[in-house]
């Protein structure tokens, strides 16, 4: 079982891991820097609070919902190297500072939005997903990304 991220402790457990990287580390696996990384992860949190609604294409939500949607919101770690969806790839410059401040101030929201709240926001890309589901997968990818840096 994942840690909930509708607790504090684990929203504070993130920003301690989050405020480890200084912006220098080299990825263990992947092509992001971490100011890359810390726009990435924003990308999720952004789409669950409206302020980004890039979809996927109808085939790639089809696809995601009938074979991806299990490894998406089950309890077992993301693999390294898996492929990035195309609306989620960061190239270019993310200043390091300003990303960590969003994305610290995202994990607060989405702790603050609380379970019921959020399972009432359907993704993107999976449609509508439950408590649990949200918590898993949202977990899964900062914890994914910030093992990629060590941290």
């Amino acid at each position: 079982m994942l840690p909930n991220i509708y607790l504090p402790e684990t929203t504070q457990e993130f920003i301690h891991r989050i405020n480890r990287l200084v912006g220098n580390e080299v990825p263990l696996w992947g092509k992001m820097n971490v100011g890359q990384m810390f726009s990435h992860c924003c990308l999720p949190y952004q789409q669950i609070l409206g302020e980004n609604t890039d979809r996927p294409g109808v085939v790639m939500r089809v696809l995601m919902q009938w074979f991806f949607r299990k490894s998406m919101t089950n309890d077992q770690p993301y693999r390294k190297n898996l492929p990035t969806g195309p609306t989620f790839i960061r190239t270019g410059i993310h200043d390091v500072s300003e990303e960590r401040q969003r994305l610290i101030a995202y994990l607060e929201a989405i702790e603050q939005l609380g379970p019921e709240r959020l399972s009432e926001i359907p993704s993107l890309s999976l449609g509508k997903l439950s408590p649990e589901e949200w918590s898993n997968m949202l977990y899964k990818h900062l914890d994914h990304h910030l093992r990629q840096f060590g941290a």
